[in-house]
């Protein structure tokens, strides 16, 4: 899975990713890392890559759109640790991965996992 990690996904976890066979790259290390919203939504549309972050802001922004594109996974876990955050991207990427293909806004809270198909009308 191509992924485009916000600048709150910690590098151990885009290391982690990695190791699980993504192709994983951070906001700060493809755009400037103060980059708007819109920006980054933009380039993962033209990288086909799935954002993943644990800001609220780009549900909003790619429902909007219109557009089928770019897939978003927002954590809105209790613990940001790397390692709660790697268990719950360990569980829900599998489950994600056609959904994803598709165009999909998943939000995962660490129990339940709700998803939009996009695009959204």
């Amino acid at each position: 899975m191509k992924i485009l990690a916000d600048v709150n996904i910690a590098p151990r976890t885009c290391a982690f990713l990695r190791s699980q066979g993504h192709d994983v790259v951070r906001v700060g290390d493809v755009l400037d890392p103060t980059s708007s919203d819109t920006m980054i939504v933009e380039f993962a549309r033209a990288e086909g890559r799935v954002v993943i972050s644990h800001d609220l802001d780009f549900s909003s922004l790619v429902a909007l759109s219109g557009q089928a594109a770019p897939s978003l996974l927002t954590l809105r876990l209790g613990s940001t640790q790397v390692e709660a955050v790697n268990a719950a991207l360990a569980l829900v990427l599998p489950q994600l991965a056609d959904d994803i293909e598709r165009g999909v806004i998943a939000t995962f809270d660490g129990s339940r996992l709700r998803r939009r198909f996009l695009p959204i009308s």
